[in-house]
């Protein structure tokens, strides 16, 4: 069995019709039609949109579209296989390395969370020491005591002072005052311990109220509405808020909608045959007609 290009170059021919008729005929890309005829599959879009050129091909050339896909499986088949298993590994290889990140971002709060339980223990610990000690006396002061005057051997030595005598018992209660008269010595005031100085402030912080703070509710947004019109023949593929993609082969006039939370991530076979709308607002164009675009993000308020 003949491979699908050399099929439908020679319908194509046995027609009596050019690349450039047929390009003009279907919307497809010249150089696109071309790989095909020429076997050459990586030179054409994702599988999804090869798939959508084979069929409008067959159908520009009034051939049976199954058939036509049939020969496309056989032919291009191993060559879409390779490209799959290379588009599923570095899949894998994104996903662990969003995973490593995620495990990375955990550990560094976790150490966060636990040196800040440390800090506070030892601020309390540190607290209740100084809390604990007991107030002590200031020490006495130091008297320094000046060394003896030893006499010079020139000098006279002077005597040495003689005690007064003591006065009489009788003299001093008759100097006494009197038995009604009270006398009252000032009293120092009571020293103020440390402890006490120290929890009085302690105490007053504690009872001192503290004003409750509005707790903000997270606020969550109506859902993104993305739109789309097939102005031409285009296959779409659209993945919402980072799922699994959805594809879709959509005729001129067809429509679909698909709505979301964060963002849509859009891959348009024919950038130029698709009007998209998200929220009610236009977007694009993203490309002239009958070119591919992919990695399209559409975030809200973007």
């Amino acid at each position: 069995m003949e491979s699908v290009g050399e099929f439908f170059r020679h319908v194509r021919e046995t027609k009596g019709l050019t690349i450039d008729e047929v390009a003009s005929k279907t919307r497809i890309r010249t150089d696109f039609l071309k790989a095909l005829e020429e076997g050459n599959f990586a030179k054409l879009p994702d599988q999804v949109f090869a798939k959508g050129f084979v069929r409008t091909y067959a159908r520009s050339l009034g051939l049976d579209e199954d058939d036509a896909m049939n020969r496309f499986v056989q032919t291009a088949g191993a060559f879409y296989d390779k490209q799959e298993e290379r588009e599923r590994l570095r899949l894998k290889q994104a996903e662990d390395e969003r995973r490593k990140r995620g495990n990375r971002k955990i550990l560094a709060l976790a150490v966060g969370v636990a040196l800040m339980l440390l800090i506070l223990l030892f601020t309390r610990e540190q607290s209740g020491l100084v809390l604990r000690r007991p107030a002590s006396e200031p020490p006495p002061f130091a008297v320094h005591t000046p060394p003896p005057v030893v006499p010079r051997a020139s000098e006279p030595s002077l005597p040495p002072p003689q005690s007064l005598p003591a006065p009489d018992e009788a003299a001093v209660e008759e100097e006494a005052p009197d038995a009604d008269v009270e006398v009252t010595e000032p009293q120092a005031p009571a020293p103020r311990s440390t402890a006490s100085a120290l929890t009085e402030p302690a105490t007053a912080s504690a009872s001192t109220p503290i004003a409750s703070q509005p707790v903000r509710e997270a606020v969550v947004g109506p859902p993104m509405v993305l739109d789309l019109e097939a102005l031409e023949l285009t296959w779409v593929v659209v993945q919402v808020d980072g799922g699994s993609p959805h594809e879709a082969l959509l005729r001129p006039g067809e429509r679909v909608t698909w709505e979301g939370r964060e963002q849509f991530t859009l891959t348009l076979g024919n950038a130029g045959g698709v009007r998209v709308e998200l929220n009610g607002e236009q977007k694009g164009p993203f490309g002239p007609s009958g070119s591919v675009a992919r990695g399209i993000v559409l975030k809200r308020g973007g």
